[in-house]
């Protein structure tokens, strides 16, 4: 990449002729926001230096690089950059760095995603076929600054670990938060959701939060979200949010803990029902 060219084709054709082998990433990339799209069995290396950055845009809708559906994929040292200085869209919440749908056995190391329009990491289901969630995705080291909206979204997952990430400046579109844990609905599935070492700092909305309202319907569900050693220095929405479950006749249950945390704020309980899950916090330093 020239830091000029739109290399998205380029780096499309590559990608799908790599499958099996290891792709490695040079230079400064451009593409447009048709964003590229990961096969089973990619891995991919970005060289030192090397980043991959959007180009010029108008749109609230985009994923940089798409993992949906698809299984054993590894990343190293991604650097995309959303170039939100350079999006003429004035609303929407949906571009974002890296999109999981779906997929499994997806391993990323040291991702840096900033200036998203929206959130530098996204969890989520299948969109195309239903009850398929993501399932053993884990991201080590990642650095998200700047986004819009979050650092990561996790709307579903099993067995989703991120080790030591730093989600900070965080601004622009609501929630702001570091790390939002929250369903679109009642097929998303809680578990072994573990977040270790993180650093939430200077988002403009919470550190963490966990807002499960859309979660309760027809089929229990029962959630295990364990939050460890967190860092935050949040002075605006608090360090950590839990709440959105009220009354309906529907069974959800489960624990929410948040282990050893140090926060320069209390943490925030909204709407929560005593049958809801268990939340704990344990050991807090806060001040």
């Amino acid at each position: 990449g020239d830091g000029i060219t739109n290399d998205r084709v380029a780096l499309q054709a590559a990608i799908d002729g790599s499958v099996g082998q290891i792709l490695l990433i040079t230079g400064q990339s451009r593409i447009d926001s048709t964003g590229l799209t990961l096969r089973s069995n990619t891995h991919i290396r970005f060289a030192q230096g090397a980043s991959i950055k959007m180009l010029a845009h108008n749109t609230d809708w985009y994923q940089m690089l798409r993992i949906w559906d698809v299984s054993d994929v590894k990343i190293e040292s991604p650097y995309l950059d959303g170039s939100k200085s350079l999006n003429a869209a004035t609303s929407g919440e949906w571009g974002m760095g890296i999109s999981i749908a779906g997929s499994s056995n997806v391993t990323i190391t040291s991702p840096t995603t900033i200036d998203c329009w929206g959130d530098g990491i996204y969890i989520a289901n299948s969109y195309v076929a239903d009850g398929v969630t993501s399932k053993s995705v884990t991201i080590n080291n990642h650095l998200a600054d700047g986004c819009r909206r979050q650092g990561v979204t996790i709307t579903s997952g099993d067995t989703i670990t991120f080790n030591n990430p730093i989600w900070q400046n965080i601004a622009g579109t609501a929630p702001q938060a570091g790390l939002d844990i929250e369903p679109n609905d009642n097929s998303a599935v809680f578990r072994a959701i573990r977040i270790v070492n993180p650093k939430t700092l200077d988002c403009g909305g919470p550190g963490i939060q966990v807002d499960l309202g859309s979660l309760a319907g027809p089929v229990a569900k029962t959630v295990d979200i364990h939050i460890s050693n967190h860092i935050d220095n949040s002075q605006n929405d608090g360090p950590f949010s839990v709440g959105g479950l009220e009354p309906s006749g529907y069974i959800v249950t489960g624990s929410i803990t948040s282990t050893n945390p140090v926060w320069k704020e209390n943490w925030y309980l909204g709407d929560w029902i005593p049958s809801g899950p268990t939340i704990s916090v344990v050991n807090p330093t806060i001040g």
